[in-house]
């Protein structure tokens, strides 16, 4: 009899449990949230966000949740939504004090990098010592870095090219291409030397983990699991200690990655010090970001350590790679998908104006040449507008003591909010009718309330560090790829998954080259 027993326990403790653990927080500590709309779920916990996460859609629910429920949506059982260029200012802004959501945690692997770190005077800490490696004039000296791996890349697309169809074009997947090059540049700036994706043609990279060989790993998917795991479990901390028990192989897969990306960092950082020991650079300076992070020290003049060098090279790794390979290659679609519906629109316009600007003979483009082209910027925020690498709302806890108030509500100390870039950047409201459609002349009268809505690097103290390197660097490959190539556009649109950033699946075309190679 006592098995039976100790089901009926079960069955009792269960229901118990779970009205303790769900439904009382709904009527006491979150009761000022039960008027806000959102999916029923969302008022007791955290499964429905997670469950979009687990499926790649997390910024298209958050969307769809906007579109059906309003401007003020609760998506979690402590979390709202504000889909409003206002609400940028209310959550991000400085001197707010707020911090990141405990998310953010499933994203630290070794120890906090200037990314996930939570404490204010930590991130205030790293973010005086990584600043200084992202200043206009610091950003000026990689482009010999960026210039080298470009030429590389284009060689492999003219090779792509000499093997054309009937019409002349060479048919390819822009987004694998776009991966490698970003690699590439990162590791170069990031950790002294390129991976060799662009050269090899293929996902790869070196990895060092604890206690085993040197190994091989594909570097663009270990990032993209990493992301698609850690965005979920930092929805779930319940689970966070067992998740690699589970069954599940996005589980199992997912924290495989997470520490075979920690090894890529490992590895290279291993490599670059040890050149740098041995001589390799013959006493010159690189000019790099591991360069400048090395030789920075604290306010009391202590180097940074090796745990911590490793993180934040890992940071610029997860920054610098995913971020801009998921842009340039949604802003070349966009730019393509824009010629398609108005032929004579757009890439005629953007080839005058880079023929006018890049000699005809020059295999890429130098960033003296690019950066103040009106109608090339106009292209890639428009395209960075309708992709929205950073698609979420990035998730931050009320700190103040009296909270915080956005339009008739009020939002007591310990409530996460967040401003989803996707829903903001789509926003009728905001941008018009045409919103859906790539406009790049949009761009030349803004009002007030576009250029606050805008936000593909974030806002407020936290925002991106790096965005002079990724506007750099859009500008070199867009600017490059445009000038030395026509294309053609095959898929009738880009669908996209997302991990922490929002990647482009795929993006096929036809390419050929412009002038005779």
């Amino acid at each position: 009899m006592e098995p039976f027993y100790y089901l009926i326990l079960v069955g009792i403790s269960l229901p118990v449990w779970a009205v303790s653990y769900w439904a009382v927080p709904y009527f006491t500590t979150y009761k000022h949230l039960k008027q806000i709309p959102g999916p029923l779920i969302c008022k007791f916990s955290n499964i429905w966000l997670a469950l979009g996460a687990r499926q790649g859609q997390k910024y298209a629910w958050v969307d769809q949740a906007h579109r059906k429920y309003g401007k003020i949506v609760r998506v979690r059982f402590n979390h709202v939504s504000i889909a409003t260029p206002e609400g940028l200012h209310t959550v991000y802004a400085h001197g707010n004090g707020f911090l990141k959501d405990t998310f953010y945690e499933a994203f630290v692997s070794g120890v906090p990098g200037v990314f996930n770190v939570r404490h204010r005077g930590e991130h205030t800490r790293k973010r005086k010592i990584i600043a200084h490696a992202f200043s206009p004039g610091a950003v000026q000296d990689f482009e010999t870095h960026m210039s080298a791996n470009l030429e590389r890349w284009v060689r492999q697309l003219d090779n792509i090219a000499t093997h054309p169809d009937p019409e002349g074009y060479a048919r390819m997947n822009m987004m694998p291409w776009c991966t490698f090059l970003a690699f590439d540049i990162i590791g170069d700036l990031a950790f002294g030397a390129p991976f060799g994706m662009v050269s090899r043609g293929r996902d790869e990279c070196e990895a060092s983990l604890p206690g085993k060989p040197i190994t091989y790993v594909p570097g663009a998917e270990t990032l993209n699991r990493r992301g698609e795991v850690s965005s979920t479990l930092g929805l779930l901390p319940e689970i966070r200690p067992f998740a690699k028990y589970l069954p599940d192989p996005f589980f199992t897969k997912g924290l495989s990655s997470v520490e075979n990306l920690h090894g890529i960092a490992e590895n290279s950082v291993a490599k670059r010090l040890e050149a740098s020991e041995k001589g390799y650079f013959e006493g010159k300076k690189r000019n790099d970001i591991l360069e400048m992070l090395c030789n920075a020290k604290d306010s009391s003049g202590n180097p940074m350590p090796r745990a911590e060098l490793v993180s934040e090279a890992l940071t610029q790794l997860i920054a610098g790679s995913d971020t801009v390979s998921n842009t340039a290659c949604a802003v070349i679609y966009w730019i393509l998908s824009g010629e398609r519906s108005k032929p004579g629109s757009v890439v005629s316009r953007l080839q005058a104006e880079l023929d006018a600007a890049i000699p005809a003979d020059s295999q890429i483009a130098a960033h003296h040449q690019v950066k103040n082209l009106k109608f090339l910027r106009q292209c890639i925020d428009e395209g960075m507008r309708l992709h929205s690498t950073s698609a979420i709302g990035l998730p931050r806890i009320v700190t103040a003591q009296h909270g915080v108030s956005y339009g008739e509500h009020h939002f007591p100390e310990g409530t996460v909010l967040s401003v989803p870039s996707y829903s903001i950047h789509h926003d009728a409201d905001v941008w018009g009718p045409d919103v859906e459609e790539f406009k790049p002349d949009r761009w030349l009268n803004l009002t007030p309330r576009q250029k606050v809505c805008f936000n593909p690097f974030s806002y407020g103290p936290r925002a991106c560090v790096g965005q002079n390197v990724a506007h750099m660097e859009l500008a070199l490959i867009v600017g490059t790829a445009f000038h030395r190539y026509d294309f053609k556009l095959y898929q009738p649109r880009l669908e996209s998954h997302e991990g922490f950033s929002k990647k482009p699946l795929k993006c096929w075309v036809g390419i050929k080259n412009r002038r005779h190679v």
